[in-house]
């Protein structure tokens, strides 16, 4: 009855994503979607799912951070990292939690939800796209060098710019923990996330970046203390 009812939700989230899309506002940019996850969690799957889902959207920039916390329950993943985790209680803190837990997504980093809430996340991206992102990213390549550019802003404050690379898509049998037997698929994992910059947008932002690897990559501008992201660009 359960699966039958999450599936159901799934369903339902796919005809509203899709009404989102259709009412996108004009340049609204990347909606980033962060899942915390882990492969040793019963409960992750359906939100891996649907993350998957979201990797089809060209407005959407889902992100799957897997966790280190359930690494003791019989499986280790392979892809978890301890950097993930002090994201996670980073929004926790912000949010006056004293708790984490998977499957959780934030939504433009103000907005948490479980990952097993399709509902919940349609609704929240329909309300980021209406607002639309105050910084307009543009990312273009000249030879080997990738040029990210954003104007200045009307009101200045404290932001961080932060480049994140990611593997598309990975599949892992799990012989071990809560999901022993299932071989599950992972899309969008994070590798890296590393700040590039502080920037204010009292002035345009000119960031010149070499890139080597397979994995794709993201520029990302954020609030500074894990405030709302507010511009997001894949490199090309």
């Amino acid at each position: 009855m359960r699966v039958k009812s999450v599936l159901a939700g799934f369903v339902a989230a796919g005809l509203l994503l899709g009404q989102a899309l259709s009412a996108r506002a004009e340049g609204a940019g990347l909606i980033v979607v962060e899942l915390f996850t882990s492969q040793g969690c019963s409960s992750c799957p359906p939100a891996d799912a649907l993350l998957n889902e979201l990797t089809e959207r060209h407005d959407i920039l889902p992100l799957a951070l897997h966790v280190d916390y359930w690494d003791y329950i019989g499986w280790a993943d392979d892809f978890a990292r301890p950097e993930h985790t002090a994201r996670q209680k980073a929004y926790a803190h912000v949010a006056g939690s004293r708790t984490i837990y998977t499957p959780q997504m934030v939504v433009a980093g103000t907005e948490q939800i479980v990952g097993t809430r399709p509902m919940e996340l349609a609704d929240a991206l329909m309300r980021h796209q209406s607002a639309g992102q105050p910084v307009r990213l543009t990312a273009q390549r000249a030879n080997e060098t990738i040029i990210v550019t954003a104007p200045a802003l009307a009101d200045a404050g404290r932001y961080r710019v932060d480049l994140v690379r990611f593997v598309k898509e990975r599949k892992v049998k799990i012989t071990r923990g809560e999901n022993a037997g299932k071989t599950l698929r992972y899309t969008n994992i994070v590798t890296d996330w590393e700040t590039l910059s502080a920037w204010t947008g009292a002035a345009p932002l000119a960031l010149d970046l070499v890139l080597s690897g397979p994995e794709q990559a993201v520029v990302i501008v954020q609030e500074d203390g894990f405030g709302p992201i507010v511009g997001a660009v894949q490199l090309p």
